[in-house]
């Protein structure tokens, strides 16, 4: 649930980071998937505040998505409201209870650590977050290291003790002109070691940090990798793709890695699911790394079952309620 408006922009400049976000939308999105949804300007559609009734035609109408997890991106310091609202992700939440899991955002300099501390405690008891998203560059000298212990480990700890064990974190892929140093996983590792109780999501692979990453979550097995903004690379580069999964599926495992689909911005994810669910791992790619074949149990772990372990939700009774048994035997 994105707000891409004009009235949300909060710098003179800050258009400059919204075209540069857009320009990666259009990029990805499936090729005449704008034309099919009526959206004749591929960025300008895409400049505007998005509603639950567009998200879940989307997401639930348009596509084989049976759950899906609304999450904030406190992006403060270019959107007055961030640059996916909380309270936005929240009446995602509210409008398909059943379907849609929560998970909030706060940042310390925004306005301060003291105030994302109380911020969490509203956000779990009043609107019911199971995890929460962290975005640590910023411009004007704004930005945090994710192993301050004066900054970042106060909300680990708050998280913990609200009951919340994931923490997840946008690495690498920047979505402003923040600098790009400042979204190094590197400061995963440190608050990793010292939170071994707590599930450390790195989203993004981190690119362009994807060495990094990978050697991080290789030895910290409380670190796992979320494919939220490569997930569409398939529609431009599907080799680039493959690559990566190989890699991750090599020298990390399929249990520690999470679908995302970055919708609405790259558009309906239901090609996406088709794509990666026919996906091989080319015996050329298998030959010369020794990359694993990818299994379709796998793949059920990435599209959906490790987030399901993660976040308590027992599979087998939700589709009962969703009725999903019913709709796979038609």
């Amino acid at each position: 649930m994105y707000d891409l408006s004009d009235d949300n922009l909060k710098r003179e400049d800050a258009n400059l980071d919204r075209q540069w976000h857009l320009g990666i939308g259009s990029s990805r999105r499936p090729a005449g998937q704008d034309t099919e949804y009526g959206f004749a300007d591929p960025a300008g559609s895409f400049a505007r505040k998005w509603t639950s009734e567009d998200l879940g035609k989307y997401l639930f109408d348009d596509s084989s998505t049976d759950m899906a997890m609304a999450q904030g991106v406190p992006l403060y310091d270019v959107y007055h409201d961030g640059f996916a609202p909380v309270q936005a992700q929240y009446e995602f939440k509210e409008a398909f209870p059943d379907r849609v899991l929560f998970c909030g955002a706060v940042d310390p300099s925004y306005p301060s650590v003291e105030g994302a501390v109380e911020d969490m405690e509203r956000q779990v008891k009043e609107m019911g977050a199971v995890s929460f998203k962290f975005y640590n560059a910023h411009l004007d000298g704004m930005s945090w290291r994710c192993d301050d212990p004066k900054v970042a480990y106060p909300m680990y700890e708050k998280a913990r003790d609200l009951g919340i064990n994931v923490v997840q974190f946008h690495k690498g892929f920047p979505i402003s002109r923040a600098r790009l140093e400042d979204l190094t996983p590197l400061d995963i590792q440190q608050a990793a070691m010292d939170f071994p109780d707590m599930v450390f999501a790195v989203h993004h692979l981190a690119l362009p940090y994807f060495e990094e990453v990978v050697f991080i979550a290789s030895r910290f097995k409380n670190v796992h990798l979320v494919l939220s903004g490569t997930m569409h690379l398939p529609m431009i580069a599907p080799w680039e793709f493959k690559m990566y999964l190989g890699r991750i599926l090599r020298d990390v495992g399929s249990d520690r890695i999470l679908w995302g689909s970055e919708c609405p911005l790259l558009g309906s994810p239901e090609p996406i699911i088709q794509w990666f669910w026919d996906m091989e791992i080319d015996d050329e790619l298998q030959e010369r790394y020794g990359f694993p074949q990818i299994t379709d149990a796998d793949k059920r772990m990435i599209l959906g079952e490790n987030q399901a372990r993660l976040f308590n939700i027992d599979i087998e009774a939700k589709k009962a309620k969703l009725g999903l048994n019913a709709r796979a035997a038609e």
